[in-house]
């Protein structure tokens, strides 16, 4: 019996080794829906909420597993609300692969129902491959180069398939002229740079007494490396959002984030250095690194496009993190004068003590960097941690230790709102064995996080473990960009914009037959943390958090300062803005013995 086109579209995936596809269904897919359907032993379908969701899972799915991500959409607006989730992947060189359905052939260009210029719509998110299949004969071919660049080049591409095409009968294309024929696997690279350019590196980074590194997520698999390259230079390492994971923060050189999120010890760090080592990281701002000219340069990262992009370097390696790492450590001195590395293991042990100081400030009712300080220690050792955008990024990414053998990731470079409970989701269905937390401010959790909380009632019995809970600071504001108001634009929170409506968040996990905690009080977040982890069901645990608790910047320039108090002239909620502001900078430079 032969197959039909949409069967084959999911076999063929399938001999790729993708494994599970996000999407929903619709008409101009009915014959994917039907195929997928008698695909179940070969091909996992999650069905989401919107189909914006299946493409953010598909990102994270290929962030967490390494894997080629795969999403699908029928035609106009499904393909259309795709589009958010695919530049997600995009900006964050994330394979993945989009299937979109379209009207009938005979149709295109009558100006039919649902009908969309796919093609050029596609043409930038996924500008290394888009093609619509016109025969069945086609088809083969037009899989096969999808899944290979999206792998090969780490980004985004899409097939479109026309509906009266998907229910044809499929057979390989005859050979003749004016066919090919493509096959299956993935193409090994060259991982390592060449000799001459390794001793260029290793010459300038022996020659550096002050060395610091900064990794992304290209690094993600090169832990170890890392370590050993630290320590035998003497260097600090930060970290890239994206790249949180690549090395724990309990280690003493370790100084966390970089830029607005990020830590003071890695301002004073790359503001400091007279070598700069950039290793598998596209970070964007330019302004939180040394200063052109005070630090010699050296990066690695597997795609040229990125080298020089932030800094002018003076070596410049294409390759695997890992490998060129690895390659590299033999030529390297050990140094013996530590006495930067010191400094920086000084540093960022002050600033662990700032932050609990911080965490522990009052606040109306609940202090925000508490909800963090009370998990950190309390982590399971191989949990899965997705934050959304929004001020909640901040406190991820600066109040959690991230110990080996976890995961976390976010919408970095599109930092998009609304990611984080589909990325959540994503990552249990991969590792439905190990536990998940998801850090929702209120405005991304009412965008996308309520509606997937529908999703995670109807599949969460599938898991392996039930441990799966998403937290809400629930302060009624759009907190991040409230802040940003303030100090970047010196003008007051603007109600009409910032103010958002509550939402019985923990009252809602209830009724979905979930576990609903909620929290008003600091003293209760510890015993709350250690009900949500032990539960038997996911968990939405809402905390009601100040918003008027500051990000406070790793670095406040006069431009900012004079914006902040120039803005309090017409602030709504002056008293509390200034109360916690002040608690939070004498934390910073009075902290607790």
């Amino acid at each position: 019996m032969g197959m039909n086109v949409s069967e084959f579209v999911w076999k063929r995936l399938s001999s790729w080794g993708l494994s599970r596809v996000f999407g929903y269904p619709g008409d101009g897919v009915g014959g994917l829906d039907i195929a997928l359907e008698k695909a179940g032993e070969y091909m996992h379908y999650v069905q989401v909420r919107h189909e914006e969701m299946a493409a953010f899972m598909a990102s994270a799915h290929a962030k967490f597993t390494g894997e080629v991500g795969l999403c699908y959409a029928t035609s106009g607006p499904g393909a259309i609300h795709l589009l958010n989730g695919l530049y997600d992947a995009k900006l964050d060189h994330t394979p993945v692969v989009a299937i979109v359905g379209q009207q009938a052939r005979t149709a295109l260009g009558a100006h039919y129902q649902q009908e969309v210029d796919l093609q050029t719509l596609f043409k930038d998110v996924a500008s290394e491959f888009v093609m619509t299949a016109s025969v069945p004969g086609q088809v083969r071919h037009l899989i096969d180069r999808a899944v290979r660049i999206a792998h090969g080049k780490r980004t985004v591409t899409c097939v479109i398939l026309p509906n009266d095409l998907q229910e044809l009968p499929y057979a390989d294309p005859p050979l003749a002229h004016g066919t090919t024929h493509t096959g299956i696997g993935f193409a090994t690279s060259s991982l390592t740079p060449e000799s001459a350019g390794l001793h260029q590196a290793a010459a300038v980074l022996n020659a550096g007494k002050k060395v610091a590194i900064l990794v992304g997520a290209g690094a993600l698999h090169a832990t170890d490396e890392i370590i050993a390259v630290a320590n035998r230079l003497g260097a600090g390492v930060a970290k890239a959002l994206l790249g949180k994971a690549v090395v724990p923060d309990d280690l003493s050189f370790v100084t966390g984030g970089i830029g607005l999120l990020g830590t003071k010890p890695s301002w004073d760090m790359m503001k400091s250095c007279d070598t700069f080592f950039m290793i598998g990281s596209a970070f964007p701002y330019s302004e939180f690194l040394p200063k052109p000219g005070d630090a010699r340069g050296v990066q690695i990262d597997i795609d040229g496009a990125n080298l020089s992009l932030r800094y002018p370097m003076e070596v410049n390696l294409i390759g695997d993190s890992g490998a060129t790492l690895r390659a590299l450590l033999p030529l390297l001195e050990q140094k013996d004068d530590l006495a930067w590395r010191h400094r920086i293991e000084k540093n960022v042990a002050a600033w662990w003590k700032t932050l609990e100081d911080r965490a522990l400030q009052p606040a109306d009712p609940v202090n925000p960097q508490r909800v963090f300080w009370e998990l950190s220690p309390r982590l399971p050792e191989n949990v899965i941690l997705t934050g959304d955008s929004g001020s909640v990024a901040n406190w991820y990414g600066r109040d959690i230790k991230m110990r080996r053998g976890m995961k976390g990731s976010l919408s970095g470079g599109l930092a998009s709102l609304g990611a984080g409970v589909p990325y959540a989701i994503a990552a249990k269905f991969a590792f439905s064995d190990r536990p998940v937390i998801a850090f929702m401010g209120d405005g991304a959790m009412q965008m996308n996080g309520i509606n997937e909380m529908i999703t995670v009632k109807k599949y969460w019995r599938e898991w392996k473990t039930p441990h799966f809970i998403v937290v809400v600071l629930n302060n009624q504001d759009l907190n991040q960009v409230t802040w940003e108001e303030r100090v970047q634009l010196g003008e007051a929170k603007t109600l009409s914009t910032q103010s958002i409506p509550d939402f019985p968040y923990a009252r809602y996990a209830d009724m979905l037959g979930l576990k609903g905690i909620y929290v008003d009080k600091p003293g209760q977040l510890a015993g709350a943390w250690d009900e949500a982890l032990r539960a038997d069901r996911p968990v939405i645990l809402e905390v009601r958090t100040d918003p008027n608790v500051p990000p406070l910047p790793p670095h406040i320039t006069p431009k900012d300062a004079r914006n902040f108090l120039g803005s309090l002239v017409h602030e709504p909620e002056r008293t509390s803005v200034v109360k916690n502001s002040a608690r939070e900078i004498l934390a910073s430079v009075l902290p607790r013995e």
